[in-house]
């Protein structure tokens, strides 16, 4: 028996790259898999229904089960239609695997309102959404008596969680989704569900397409590990979707066969004077806890 054996689970964005890979480890584990994607281009242009379908005509040559949904994940009744599909499907559901995402860079001063809002919208909105209506789905079921063990994953990004020059949008929505992984996580775990993120370095459409990493992550030469092959990232999913793991809200950096646990805000050097501050005494202390020294001459510079 496969680690999800059993288990229903919902991928988005899994008609290409690391959701294309998690939806077939997840059916190759005995999971019934839907796989959700509009099969839009990396910055949402575009409309491609049939990538859904060609992954699940590959799960089902591989024997498993699975359907396709082409709903939008970030429209409240899309998100609403993608769970009440998988429940109208295989009659129940258990894993909610949040990975569709778009990009659309451009640096603060050139970024539009468009840009901005549309990333915001899918890639932020694109998570909440469904994983509101699975949580009200297991909150019925958890007050109706039943015992749950559901599981949501979520996909930030060192965009987010590290910064990245001209991702301020992207970079922005995907910061925000760990901290929704950790606030969901202490809310929904009273009805049995845990929520957990990965932040996955992969060779997709998007890295592909990042300044500077396009060369980087392509294949190595034969018989050499191709730590950036996307499926490296879908044993760490399937772990955190299956009943063998314990572990909620928490972020994981997930690399070839790296696995390193995120730590998240953390409160570190500080100050206490015991009383009100004043401004000039800030100006001298307030560098020191950053790692600045300050000086009378002119302004902090770096230790």
């Amino acid at each position: 028996m496969g680690a999800l054996e059993g288990r229903v689970a919902i991928i988005t964005g899994a008609g290409r790259g690391i959701g294309r890979q998690h939806a077939l480890l997840f059916a190759g584990e005995g999971a019934k898999v839907v796989v959700n994607d509009l099969g839009c281009a990396v910055n949402g242009s575009g409309d491609d229904r049939a990538a859904a379908q060609r992954v699940v005509d590959e799960i089902k040559q591989m024997g498993g089960e699975a359907v396709a949904n082409t709903d939008d994940v970030s429209n409240w009744d899309g998100g609403h239609r993608l769970v009440t599909a998988a429940i109208e499907a295989f009659g129940d559901l258990h894993v909610l695997v949040n990975n569709a995402g778009i990009i659309r860079d451009r640096v603060l001063v050139n970024m539009t309102e468009e840009e901005w809002d549309l990333v915001m919208h899918v890639d932020l909105n694109g998570h909440f959404v469904p994983t509101r209506w699975a949580a009200a789905y297991w909150r019925e079921q958890s007050k109706a008596g039943r015992k749950i063990t559901a599981a949501v994953v979520n996909t930030s990004s060192t965009s987010g969680l590290l910064g990245n020059p001209g991702q301020s949008n992207y970079g922005t929505a995907k910061a925000g989704i760990a901290a929704f992984t950790v606030i969901a996580a202490q809310e929904l775990s009273r009805y049995g569900v845990r929520v957990n993120a990965i932040v996955p370095a992969a060779r997709t459409r998007i890295t592909e397409s990042t300044p500077g990493l396009s060369d980087i992550v392509q294949p190595p030469d034969s018989g050499v590990f191709d730590s950036w092959d996307p499926a490296n990232v879908s044993p760490v999913a399937a772990y955190l979707a299956s009943d063998l793991c314990p572990i909620t809200g928490k972020v994981f950096f997930v690399q070839g066969g790296r696995v390193q646990y995120f730590q998240p805000w953390t409160l570190a050097t500080e100050i206490d004077k015991g009383e009100r501050w004043t401004i000039d005494e800030l100006a001298v202390e307030m560098p020191r806890i950053v790692g600045h020294v300050s000086s009378p001459a002119g302004p902090p510079a770096t230790r």
